[in-house]
């Protein structure tokens, strides 16, 4: 049996803590450091035993990991720790700021390249899993549409980027679809939909003392990438509301292609989602892309990758014999 794949999270919040849980469950895998902002001595890790250390000490231990998952956001810590790492270790990552994802791409890939590393970004469920699905549906599909709907659930990206709006002292932010327009798609009518009609957003924001409501809403509704083009409420609560009824992180959607093979022949592609923990599920699809990204820094598949660079079979424990008989 080869050697477990040595497992590194850099960041331990919500995603951090479901890096954990996830790699717990994959045989063929060992988490070997936690490395964090905060104090190590302060942190406590899921699992007795798992070693937990300063941010600082990355730069040291590249070759006491096989992958590193940065579990940081996408607002301020990725655009950051993304390239500065990518030159350190192999790497996965979650970027999800979907505008950004080609200028993202290109500033972790020139380190990965110089240093023989293989850095995977924009991996989890849109970006990453939806994003394999708009693929296959416009190959298989050429004459169609292809439509996206998140939700109804907490978005962990954009919760991060109103937290870190001036004045908010925590906040939540979730996204809603329109049900009317889902139940149109489905029908394979192919109808033409603005970003407006397809989702609403809705947070929840604890202000700082002193802070105005009035300033935190306007950053907000018109924060571009993320809320300028959606009509967006903004609900303002106390900190004991927030802990009561906003604790839980559901999330979900749906991928969609409508399209049709020959004139009097439609055909709808469709994938979804379901999801009680949104941070666990795309811990657990960095996981599965940490197999691959290893795999492939070892075949000598260097540089930046996407989840469309990716053979299917490279995240498996299974071999292709195994899959062959098993699963084709």
């Amino acid at each position: 049996m080869s050697a477990p794949i040595r497992i590194g999270i850099a960041g331990y919040g919500n995603l951090g803590r479901g890096v954990e849980a996830a790699v717990a469950k994959n045989a063929d895998m060992e988490l070997v450091g936690i490395y964090t902002r905060r104090n190590p001595a302060d942190l406590v890790p899921l699992s007795t035993g798992v070693p937990v250390f300063s941010m600082d000490a990355l730069g040291g231990d590249g070759e006491n990991v096989d992958v590193l998952i940065l579990c940081g956001g996408s607002k301020s810590d990725l655009p950051e720790q993304g390239p500065e790492l990518a030159a350190l270790f192999n790497t996965v990552d979650s970027f999800d700021t979907h505008a950004r994802i080609p200028e993202y791409f290109a500033a972790v890939d020139a380190p990965a390249l110089a240093n023989s590393k293989t850095a995977l970004v924009s991996a989890g469920w849109d970006p990453g899993m939806f994003s394999i699905n708009r693929v296959y549906g416009e190959a298989l599909l050429p004459d169609g549409e292809s439509y996206t709907f998140w939700g109804r659930g907490l978005s962990q990206g954009h919760s991060d980027a109103i937290r870190r709006v001036a004045g908010v002292a925590g906040g939540v932010q979730y996204t809603l679809p329109s049900e009317a327009a889902i139940e149109e798609v489905r029908s394979g009518s192919r109808p033409v939909l603005t970003t407006r009609q397809k989702h609403t957003r809705e947070c929840f924001v604890v202000l700082e003392d002193g802070a105005s409501e009035d300033a935190v809403r306007a950053e907000i509704v018109g924060m571009e990438h993320y809320f300028d083009q959606y009509d967006t409420t903004v609900n303002f609560i106390s900190a004991e509301e927030l802990a009561r009824d906003h604790a839980a992180m559901p999330h979900g959607g749906f991928v969609i292609r409508s399209g049709n093979t020959t004139d009097g022949n439609a055909q709808v592609i469709e994938y979804s989602l379901a999801l009680e923990s949104n941070p666990e599920f795309t811990s657990s699809v960095l996981v599965a892309y940490a197999r691959a990204v290893h795999r492939m820094n070892a075949s000598g598949q260097f540089g930046a990758k996407t989840v469309f660079d990716v053979a299917p079979g490279l995240l498996s424990p299974k071999s292709a014999a195994e899959l062959r008989a098993e699963l084709l």
